[in-house]
């Protein structure tokens, strides 16, 4: 499975003189991955510009192992947080690598990236005459949104009306060309969907829409650096002579950041890949539907991109769960008594680390060491995309609902939803689970948005996913990047 296709050299010289003009330069993927590839001189002036500023040097710092500074960082192993027993309550280790630390304060940059470039360097994507259509519950747009305004590309994000005033507020900031407003929240992708579809009707080639959830690059991406830099941390700080790399948790989402087990597979055949949704609407688990608060999630489908077969088992995680949880974690009250629990303070300064799903991921990770009965010997690895810097509104309407967060409410809360996190909703699965979801494709993707029964077929086919996840393919995309940044002469004149 081939993601260039074909090279438009006419549509190559305007983006290469675009990005002449606009002083971009683009990094490889092999550079996103082990930043000590970078050109020395990018990295001594990223010193004097701060982590999400709208400067196209910015484009080195897509990348999980960006020096957690707020400006002149330099770049690291990436940053992680170990969840210790004392809050958990399961021995196993619990490790959150953390999407803080991206431009944009999430993840989500990188996958759009990933989905971007590749059409850029090959001449699919014109940056002169159309506009990039970015659709998303949040996080996803505002990436495409920020690497837009670095490459000088017109941007169009797309999100429902209900996510977080941060996310529209910040859209606003950078200056995105248009910001729409569909209808629902977190759970509303369909309308998201029919949006594309009118703005095709009207626009016609005047767009390019990277649908995260149908766009293979949101899944290479992960699969090559969330994944890599997984597997360097757990060989490097927590691989001993007894230790097991036991499971990689992700919310499904776009399912682009759960490819990351598709990788981890290929290193540790035994491990569980977990796939986290909201008990409100458990698509996956139930095949069901309705509304939730766990924003960046996304649901009621199964999205084009999710590898089901690789996927062990379900875990529907109840959004007035990770609510309480999100205060238990941010508010003073909350910190004094996991403190008394005997949790450390390097600890709880980064628990503010993690945003709604990331919380999410937390108790599913929980729920599956407790389902499997891992013990200290276990690993257990989640992606933290975000952070609570993108929800503080969210944290005030919670005091305004329940009001002042106090020690009981505290010693409630952990006894409830951490203490007292079991295995209910909790669906592992079997191979005629995955085929069924498999299956539930059909619905979404060939009745409604194009796709035809054949290409279902074929991804069911594990050749399929070991073919778009070859290194030649990555490999391709750096040559054409090489052959984009030699040929705009910005570099060379930096």
């Amino acid at each position: 499975m081939k993601i260039i296709e074909s090279i438009n050299r006419d549509v190559l010289k305007k983006s290469v003189q675009r990005a002449r003009e606009r002083g971009v330069i683009l990094p490889t993927f092999a550079q996103q991955k082990n930043p000590s590839f970078v050109p020395q001189k990018i990295v001594d002036k990223l010193k004097g510009i701060g982590l999400w500023d709208i400067n196209p040097l910015n484009l080195f710092r897509i990348t999980w192992k960006n020096e957690p500074k707020a400006k002149g960082g330099g770049f690291g192993e990436g940053n992680w947080v170990e969840f210790p027993p004392e809050l958990t309550g399961v021995p196993a280790k619990i490790v959150g690598l953390a999407g803080k630390f991206f431009p944009t304060g999430a993840h989500k940059v990188g996958a759009a990236y990933g989905c971007l470039v590749p059409r850029l360097v090959s001449g699919n994507f014109d940056p002169t005459t159309q506009k990039a259509v970015w659709p998303s519950t949040g996080n996803y747009c505002r990436g495409g949104a920020y690497d837009c305004a670095l490459l000088a590309c017109p941007a169009v994000a797309i999100l429902p009306e209900g996510m977080s005033r941060e996310r529209f507020e910040w859209l606003k900031e950078i200056g995105t060309d248009e910001i729409i407003a569909t209808p629902g929240t977190e759970s509303n992708v369909k309308e998201i969907y029919d949006k594309c579809w009118e703005l095709r009707r009207e626009r016609g080639n005047k767009i390019v829409i990277f649908n995260q959830f149908e766009e293979f690059g949101n899944s290479i991406w992960h699969y090559n650096m969330t994944g890599g830099v997984i597997e360097e941390i757990y060989q490097k700080h927590y691989r001993t002579d007894r230790s097991r790399l036991a499971a990689y948790i992700s919310a499904t989402g776009s399912a682009g950041t759960i490819a990351a087990g598709d990788f981890l597979r290929t290193k540790h055949p035994f491990l569980r890949v977990v796939a986290t949704e909201a008990l409100q609407c458990p698509t996956l688990y139930q095949y069901g539907f309705g509304a939730h608060r766990i924003e960046g999630i996304g649901d009621k489908h199964v999205p084009w991109i999710h590898n089901v077969r690789n996927t062990d088992a379900v875990a529907a995680i109840d959004d007035e769960q990770v609510m309480q949880l999100l205060r238990l974690f941010n508010e003073p009250a909350g910190l004094k008594f996991l403190e008394q629990r005997g949790v450390k303070r390097e600890v709880l300064d980064r628990l503010s680390w993690l945003g709604i799903s990331c919380i999410c991921n937390l108790v599913a990770a929980i729920k599956t060491a407790r389902y499997f009965d891992m013990g200290p010997n276990d690993v257990i690895f989640t992606p933290l995309t975000d952070s609570m810097d993108l929800y503080t509104s969210r944290k005030q309407e919670m005091e305004a609902q329940h009001g002042k967060y106090d020690a009981v409410k505290a010693a409630v809360h952990y006894a409830r939803y951490l203490e007292g996190c079991g295995v209910d909703f909790f669906r592992e699965l079997t191979y005629f689970d995955r085929k069924a979801l498999h299956n539930f494709k059909y619905f979404t993707w060939v009745e409604q948005q194009g796709k035809d029964s054949d290409e279902l077929r074929r991804l069911w086919d594990e050749d399929f996913w070991k073919e778009l996840f070859s290194q030649a393919q990555v490999d391709e995309w750096d040559r054409l990047i090489t052959e984009f940044n030699d040929a705009t002469g910005v570099l060379k004149a930096l």
